[in-house]
């Protein structure tokens, strides 16, 4: 793998741990106006909370070593979670600047997914 392949992995990898463990810790916790933000999307407050977990949970598996099937479904639920928010928005009619952050986290997934390492890669020859 290529030193400039690595930087962008881990820069992209970073900020979307980040970004993904601050979001679900506010929606574990139901605060930083997540309430809210469920509620004009017209969704229960307690899928909030699983999303948080969940969101914690794909960080975890996508930071450490080995497991590459887990990281791809890790990586499959961001993209479901940053697409569904997307057109969550845009189902109820929300403003351009409440697509910026799904957007940029799922171009942060997908060059994070895109530029992983070998080693953090499904192997067809392997059972």
């Amino acid at each position: 793998m290529k030193k400039r392949d690595k930087i962008i992995y881990w820069v992209a990898s970073i900020w979307l741990a980040v970004a993904m463990i601050a979001s679900g810790i506010q929606q574990i916790f139901t605060i930083g106006g997540f309430v809210e933000i469920m509620e004009r999307l017209e969704y229960p407050t307690y899928f909030s909370v699983i999303l948080g977990v969940w969101k914690i949970a794909g960080v975890v598996t996508i930071l450490i070593p080995k497991f590459p099937l887990l990281k791809e479904w890790a990586y499959a639920g961001f993209f479901f979670v940053m697409s569904g928010a997307i057109f969550s928005h845009l189902a109820v009619g929300d403003e351009a600047v409440e697509l910026f952050t799904p957007i940029f986290l799922l171009v942060l997934t997908v060059v994070s997914w895109y530029f992983r390492p070998n080693d953090r890669k499904i192997s067809i020859n392997q059972q």
